[in-house]
């Protein structure tokens, strides 16, 4: 059944409306008719099926058949900070990420970063881009929230907003004893993670200094170096793994 996403103000008594261009997709594209049911949430884990009671002028009005809690957000709050990578390769770890069960993503501007932002404009035409990748991935997998991928940050910044995470979790190539079960298979219930993963290149040895100061884990993923848009994604799949999501 198709799924969309929708405000809390378009939700009024036993009716919703859907607004947008939303509303030229579900007409033309998908070509749904008066008495058609599909799946619309509110980005706060509620999903409600709905029958469409007619199309409109820019709107299309529904009536509400059900309403459930959504069922596939993970049991564990985890947060991506991603060291900036050239190309399109965040467009890849965005979508991927939210398949996954991410909760938000971070943007980080690392010593070895090589992308430069460009102006304020510059920086809002990609968040706008990386969001709307976000929230189609969200719309395909089932999503009951719209991750969001914040304004970019230094390190330092991205360290301080990873200690408040409950375990925060580092890749890094050059340790070789600690691995991710380590860190899951301890019999403590994980409720908020933090996984920082480095742009091309890694990070340099004094940001690994500072996140070992502010108690990130550093860990290993195997024999094999991982790439950026690999890292993270690898991460992802073993922490909702071990935790009982996948």
């Amino acid at each position: 059944m198709p799924k969309f996403f929708i405000s809390e103000e378009n939700i009024t008594g036993g009716k919703i409306s859907i607004t947008g261009e939303d509303v030229n997709h579900i007409r033309n594209v998908l070509r749904l008719e008066r008495g058609d049911n599909l799946t619309l949430c509110d980005g706060k884990r509620k999903d409600y099926t709905v029958e469409i009671e007619s199309f409109e002028t820019g709107r299309i009005l529904t009536n509400i058949v059900n309403v459930e809690e959504n069922r596939s957000e993970p049991p564990v709050e985890a947060i991506l900070f991603q060291g900036i990578p050239k190309s399109d390769k965040m467009d890849l770890i965005i979508q991927k990420s939210v398949e996954l069960g991410i909760g938000k993503i971070y943007p980080v501007v690392t010593e070895r970063t090589v992308v430069k932002l460009g102006t304020q404009k510059d920086i809002e035409n990609k968040l706008k881009r990386w969001q709307r990748i976000s929230l189609e991935a969200a719309k395909q997998c089932g999503r009951g929230i719209i991750p969001e991928v914040k304004n970019p940050v230094s390190f330092k910044e991205a360290l301080a907003l990873a200690s408040s995470s409950q375990l925060g979790l580092l890749p890094y190539e050059k340790e070789t004893a600690k691995s991710l079960k380590q860190y899951l298979r301890t019999g403590n219930v994980i409720n908020s993670v933090s996984i920082m993963i480095g742009p091309e290149g890694g990070f340099s040895d004094k940001e690994i200094e500072w996140a070992a100061i502010e108690g990130l884990n550093m860990v290993t993923l195997g024999p094999r170096i991982l790439r950026t848009e690999t890292a993270g994604i690898a991460v992802l799949s073993i922490l909702m793994y071990e935790l009982g999501d996948i």
